[in-house]
């Protein structure tokens, strides 16, 4: 049929699948947004910033696996999208992001509201795409949907000049994708998988590192019953959490700059690595020389780029990690899980020795008891986003994740001001799920004029705002590294946060006892809109442990004994 370019991305929206795309108007994707207006194919969730419009689409895909889909203009439009974009390329997130862009014969003028947005997302994207004509549209757009979910999932932009949505072209959908230089490689190597479960059957202190890219692959349940029928303890990386229950005995813990002591010394003293799915990030590894020292590597990724990036592997495996543990399953009877007794009493003692833990206190809130209560009062009820900083890595140590896609954060690049609109996303997603907001009071102010999104959409997000009149994770470390310099991080002037969110209408509760939060909490729930929950927490309080930039795991800062919860 013969229809316009922006007909053929509502075309190719539903095509796909598409129920939802979240976006922000402008001047140069004003014809796509006059076909939406026509459409009854999906829904557009207008956001209150472009920023948060892409935050709430990798918040939509992380909690569904689904491709999430952004909409905005030129110019602006576009820049404050960028944030959005680095994000979801650097956590392997699967969006398309389309973005008006000025017609071709201004492009290169610095016309109004012009702007390279090729040039500065080919960096922070999988993919891009300039459409120069509208005949190329449906084949660019299946592309980009392809492209986004496949391999290693990932941003695509697509920039479609004004001109081109108003070009009257063919439109076929039904093309078969023949991408020669694009074709992820699923299958793993049978002789390399046999030879790493046969190493995996020589080890005596063998370790599975859990990655994000279990999440990825939707391959939890096949990891779950690899670690369960070999007995191997686990450890899993801050993107990595849900990938098996808290309550499985061979889950130690998160490990890393903030991860437990009995993760982070079992890593040390491993003689075998079983890396799935994880890409040896620096927040995990702390000092290379010192990584996993005495141990070989088994690596499984679906990126080659990422096997021997940052450590090198002894068996190297490229393939999608449900494939790839789907056949070690098929090898399992190699490994006798009664030969790792002795290393899993060792890591039980360390756990033993030194566990994670804090300290109550009589007089103020402790930020870790606001996390176990949610976890014990909603536990897998709830879909846990944050924002970044202290609360975020409390939340990773503390929440009791039972369940993959249950845990939605900014890893890679740690973007203050994703978790609102992520959680917008992730009950769009899941609305069955009660959506939980774990923020600080720094990072709840970046994007805070979601809360009229939220109220417009009727999206109920619980935002329970942790606050310590801090910038509290830079004071953290100007605390135990600069001479306790505060520099620029007191927030000790702040607005009324219960006054603002009813002055966008939803509804506010400050509490400072522990029997406050239950009810505010049970309150928020029950009337099932937008909230914000400030909870004055110590102000003081540090995520411990914690390595110190560029240290070796098996040196960290813990938490002194005495008292404890």
């Amino acid at each position: 049929m013969q229809i316009s370019g922006a007909q053929m991305v509502i075309e190719a929206f539903i095509a796909e699948g598409v129920t939802t795309v979240f976006g922000y108007p402008g001047g140069a994707i004003m014809n796509v947004y006059d076909e939406i207006y026509k459409q009854d194919g999906f829904e557009h969730i207008l956001t209150r910033h472009e920023q948060a419009a892409v935050h709430a689409a990798e918040g939509y895909a992380k909690a569904s696996g689904k491709v999430g889909v952004a909409m905005i203009t030129s110019g602006p439009g576009f820049t404050n999208a960028v944030t959005g974009l680095a994000d979801a390329y650097m956590d392997s997130i699967p969006l398309v992001v389309i973005s008006g862009q000025v017609p071709m014969s201004l492009i290169g003028t610095d016309g109004f509201q012009e702007i390279d947005a090729i040039g500065i997302s080919r960096p922070c994207t999988k993919h891009n795409y300039l459409v120069t004509d509208a005949k190329d549209l449906p084949r660019i757009l299946k592309e980009a949907f392809y492209i986004a979910n496949s391999g290693r999932p990932g941003p695509v932009h697509v920039d479609i000049p004004k001109d081109v949505t108003a070009q009257i072209e063919e439109f076929n959908y039904d093309i078969e994708l023949d991408l020669e230089t694009y074709k992820p490689h699923i299958k793993g190597n049978p002789r390399q998988i046999k030879k790493a479960m046969e190493a995996i059957a020589k080890a005596r202190r063998p370790l599975f590192y859990l990655g994000g890219g279990i999440i990825n692959s939707n391959a939890a349940y096949e990891v779950r019953e690899l670690v369960q029928k070999t007995q191997i303890p686990a450890v899993e990386t801050f993107m990595a959490r849900g990938v098996l229950s808290y309550d499985d005995p061979m889950l130690i813990s998160m490990l890393g700059m903030h991860g437990s002591y009995a993760a982070n010394m079992a890593m040390s003293e491993t003689d075998l690595v079983i890396a799935l799915g994880a890409r040896f990030d620096d927040r995990v590894t702390g000092k290379l020389s010192e990584f996993a020292k005495g141990a070989d590597i088994i690596h499984v990724d679906i990126d080659p780029a990422s096997i021997s990036k940052l450590v090198n592997a002894d068996y190297p495996i490229v393939g999608d990690v449900k494939s790839v543990v789907e056949d070690m399953l098929e090898s399992v009877n190699l490994v006798d899980s009664t030969r790792y007794e002795g290393w899993r009493e060792t890591i039980a003692n360390f756990d033993e020795l030194h566990p994670l833990m804090y300290h109550e206190d009589s007089e103020r809130i402790k930020p870790q008891w606001v996390i176990e209560r949610v976890g014990q009062l909603l536990g897998d009820d709830a879909n846990i986003s944050t924002d970044v900083g202290q609360h975020q890595m409390w939340a990773a140590q503390f929440y009791p994740f039972s369940r993959p896609r249950q845990w939605i954060s900014s890893g890679g690049l740690g973007t203050m001001g994703f978790g609102f609109p992520a959680a917008m996303g992730v009950k769009v997603a899941a609305p069955e799920k009660v959506s939980i907001n774990f923020t600080g009071d720094g990072s709840i102010l970046m994007n805070v004029q979601e809360l009229m999104t939220a109220v417009e959409k009727k999206i109920p997000v619980i935002n329970i705002i942790l606050n310590n009149n801090y910038l509290g994770m830079v004071r953290q470390w100007q605390t135990l590294f600069y001479d306790k310099r505060h520099s620029e991080t007191d927030l000790s002037v702040q607005p009324d946060f219960v006054k603002l969110s009813e002055a966008f209408g939803g509804i506010g509760y400050r509490v400072t006892t522990k029997e406050e939060f239950d009810a505010a909490l049970k309150d928020a729930v029950e009337k099932n809109v937008v909230a914000f929950i400030e909870v004055m927490v110590e102000r003081h309080e540090n995520v411990m442990p914690m390595v110190p930039a560029g240290g070796s795991l098996f040196n960290m800062m813990l938490l002194e004994k005495k008292e404890t919860k």
